[in-house]
């Protein structure tokens, strides 16, 4: 059996008294696109920001091609970060900069290509995101929400990455708009063979781009499965989650009038 894209074992992390996540066991296969769900603050955006190495987890282990992460070098951590992608929850996009210069940020600061071979990988980029390469003149704030998303996924895909991370790619779009920029990430981790990685509380969203669904409740990944078998998980929590039931065992913290 081929080993796991991305491993993680054990891992913890606290804020504080704040318990955040409480021994996180998840492998995800090369090729796999693998969906994280849950309600707000359950720690999934940290789940994240470890397996991209920004936060450290204070015990555990997180394997990328079977390399331990936590503890490298500077050097080291360019080498394996050179792997990732990443598509920002609000786009993220630089606003003094034009599109087709966001797109090429990374070819340009972290590979030193020239901004004349960069610009044309932004610009095919951009056509692979079913933008002309009028808009790469443009600034980000002459832009639809939904136009500066397609901008942001093709930023992401900039380096050809083996490993594409995308944190709530939906937010804030209409569900057309929505389902535009799920059909795009499906086609674009698929041309590049990537395995991704997405954080998302929109059921739509999750069961198009997921291959396996994986629920974190409380610090604790509580289910996971194929997409197909969510909707049979037997387990409440999920249930509720993915129906919107304001009733069942998951509680929101709702300040009474």
């Amino acid at each position: 059996m081929a080993s796991p894209k991305i491993s993680l074992r054990g891992v913890t992390k606290a804020f504080g008294a704040k318990q955040v996540l409480r021994g996180i066991d998840l492998d995800v296969a090369s090729g796999e696109s693998m969906v994280v769900i849950g309600g707000s603050g359950t720690g999934k955006s940290v789940l994240l920001k470890c397996i991209l190495g920004l936060i450290r987890p204070d015990s555990g282990s997180i394997k990328v091609d079977g390399e331990e992460t936590i503890g490298l070098s500077d050097r080291d951590r360019a080498r394996v970060m050179r792997k990732f992608g990443m598509l920002f929850q609000g786009g993220a996009l630089f606003d003094s900069l034009r599109v087709w210069e966001n797109v090429a940020f990374g070819p340009i600061q972290s590979d030193g290509m020239a901004a004349t071979a960069a610009r044309e990988v932004a610009i095919a980029k951009l056509g692979a995101v079913g933008l002309g390469p009028e808009i790469g003149e443009l600034f980000p704030a002459e832009l639809s929400g939904g136009m500066q998303k397609r901008v942001a996924l093709a930023r992401a895909i900039a380096r050809e990455p083996e490993i594409i991370f995308f944190d709530e790619p939906t937010t804030g779009l209409d569900p057309i708009m929505a389902d535009v920029i799920n059909d795009l990430i499906v086609k674009s981790v698929s041309d590049l063979g990537a395995t991704a990685v997405s954080i998302t509380h929109d059921m739509a969203s999750a069961r198009k781009i997921g291959h396996r669904i994986t629920m974190i409740h409380e610090g604790r990944l509580i289910w996971q499965g194929p997409v197909a078998d969510i909707d049979r998980s037997g387990n409440p929590h999920v249930d509720q989650f993915i129906h919107g039931r304001a009733q069942g065992p998951i509680r929101m913290q709702v300040k009474k009038l």
